[in-house]
């Protein structure tokens, strides 16, 4: 009994010895982790991130304020074209009318058209929306889209040789893009070129 008591008193005393170790770990920790040096670069660590996330809202903010005022009737200034679509196609229709061609009210009517055109034109134009250049430019995907082909070997492939509905540009943003027609070369040509370059391949073996 003597023993027992004797060896629990032994593994108590390490326990207890164990537990003050554990205990003086976990101060040593607490001391390095709470340490002034390290509490200091923290802190400074956190005010660079603060500073940091604020330069980033407050550049935000300003390209987002920059936008509103530059481009602030984008979509109403879209929304607008269909004004300029819609005189285009009138005249269109007058023109093609049988009844109104060689009259003196259809040249008068297209006169006035074409000085509505030209007003709404202006304005967009001082208020930067600009026509984009379609004819005769060569095919930018940026800024022209391709609605058909047309053949034409008196343009290079590629060139546009039809508008058919103008694009406009808000500053150096895309309000719509123009739908043109392109130039293809023929497709006699095509068979021409083709025949030329097997007459060239054999002459080339002999």
């Amino acid at each position: 009994m003597e023993k027992e008591k004797i060896k629990k008193t032994d593994q108590n005393g390490k326990d207890q010895k164990n537990d003050k170790t554990e205990e003086d770990n976990i101060k040593k920790e607490e001391e390095k982790e709470t340490s002034p040096e390290e509490k200091i670069k923290d802190l400074e660590d956190k005010l660079t991130r603060t500073f940091a996330e604020m330069e980033n809202q407050r550049r935000r903010f300003e390209k987002e304020k920059e936008d509103a005022f530059e481009y602030g009737g984008f979509a109403f200034a879209r929304e607008a074209l269909n004004l300029i679509d819609n005189l285009e196609r009138s005249k269109i229709s007058l023109e093609n009318d049988n009844s109104l061609k060689n009259t003196e009210a259809l040249k008068k009517i297209l006169e006035h058209l074409d000085i509505i055109n030209k007003d709404m034109i202006s304005i967009l134009k001082k208020n930067n929306i600009e026509p984009i250049k379609s004819i005769n430019e060569k095919l930018d995907s940026n800024l022209h889209q391709t609605m058909m082909e047309i053949e034409d070997d008196s343009k290079e492939p590629g060139t546009i040789v039809q508008e058919i509905q103008k694009g406009f540009l808000m500053k150096d943003r895309l309000l719509r893009p123009s739908l043109v027609g392109v130039s293809k070369k023929t497709q006699k040509n095509d068979e021409e070129n083709r025949k030329d370059q097997e007459n060239k391949e054999k002459n080339d073996k002999n």
